[in-house]
């Protein structure tokens, strides 16, 4: 009998999270800044929206 794989699912997982990891945006100084002062001054979801 051939050994069971434990998740045949991992080598695809772990190709789509190296993926995900390569092409994930980077954000510089200035914008990390900026999301977080619209965070303190509570803006909406929707606002985030219509920034992208």
């Amino acid at each position: 009998m051939r050994p069971k794989q434990k998740n045949s699912k991992a080598p695809a997982e772990r190709l789509v999270k190296d993926i995900r990891r390569a092409t994930r945006k980077q954000y510089n100084a200035e914008e990390k800044i900026r999301i977080v002062l619209e965070g303190l001054r509570g803006d909406d979801i929707e606002s985030a929206e219509h920034r992208n």
